[in-house]
């Protein structure tokens, strides 16, 4: 075979040739995508809002009256809750992915590029967030600030950093001594343009399957500490919250937790699907590639 017919056989987008082929990442962005749309736009089709009582139903089990998913402890709509549950919890997750991925990527490049002094300053105060148990300090953090979705975003992000630093210094202290490092040095650039025009880029893929994964962590982590009641608390609704009000009504009402506990099990299946699909596409040495 020609080495045309060759290059004409490749793919021309590899990347998401091999993001095509496999089939649990392509699940997870479908779902991933029906969430987003179904707590964007959903809560515009049902006829309650998430604060209204109707005293009457009270407790209805789902499809066995006038609302669909059922109803809670004081009647309120469990659709119309689970839809603006999720953009709570949704929005904090990628809110806090954004933020951590922000502060973890500089730390790490910086600490990478630099290394020396600067690096291990860094490094060692990487390490020392590393050394407490993120739930427990999350909670420590939660108990000392006025709960709200704002406070716990910033929380959940503080307290997710640290792996994104970690990796990033390593990508960026393997990129150092490459030949582009060396003629960006000769041309002039300053080491602003090298770290994040140059390095960076080259390091973006596991920065980018983390960010995935930080998103359903940060679910898991507002569900935990809603759940314990330090979270976001009522009458604004979350998956979290919504699970701990629920606990109490579990033999009677199981439908109360079943439901905002499959809205969780979905988003955090589906999101670490996505990571698992980006790993082995970005990296063409993967089994699956």
């Amino acid at each position: 075979m020609s080495a045309s017919a060759i290059a004409a056989s490749r793919p021309r987008w590899p990347v998401l040739h091999r993001f095509a082929r496999h089939r649990l990442a392509l699940i997870g962005v479908g779902i991933i995508v029906l969430l987003v749309l179904a707590c964007a736009i959903g809560p515009s089709f049902v006829p309650y809002n998430e604060f209204q009582i109707d005293i009457r139903h009270r407790f209805q089990p789902p499809f066995a009256g006038p609302h669909l998913l059922g109803t809670d402890e004081l009647g309120r709509d469990l659709l119309a809750r689970l839809l603006m549950a999720g953009r709570i919890s949704l929005s904090l997750g990628c809110a806090a992915m954004m933020i951590s991925v922000g502060v973890g990527t500089v730390v790490g490049t910086v600490a990478g590029f630099y290394g020396g002094l600067v690096g291990d300053v860094l490094m060692r105060l990487v390490d020392a967030v590393l050394c407490f148990p993120s739930i427990f300090l999350l909670l420590t953090l939660a108990a000392l600030v006025n709960p709200g979705v704002l406070a716990i975003t910033l929380i959940i992000a503080l307290t997710s950093w640290m792996e994104v630093a970690r990796m990033a210094q390593a990508q960026i202290r393997g990129l150092v001594a490459r030949d582009f490092t060396a003629a960006a040095v000769v041309i002039g650039s300053g080491n602003g343009r090298i770290m994040f025009r140059e390095l960076l880029p080259n390091a973006v893929a596991p920065i980018l399957v983390a960010a995935t994964l930080i998103v359903a962590r940060a679910i898991l982590l507002e569900s935990y500490v809603s759940f314990l009641g330090y979270g976001i608390q009522p009458p604004i609704a979350s998956w979290g919250n919504m699970l701990e009000k629920a606990q109490q009504y579990l033999t009677t009402a199981p439908w109360l937790a079943l439901l905002p506990g499959i809205a969780v099990t979905l988003a955090v299946t589906s999101f670490n699907f996505l990571g698992d699909g980006l790993r082995d596409a970005l990296d063409p040495r993967s089994p699956h590639a």
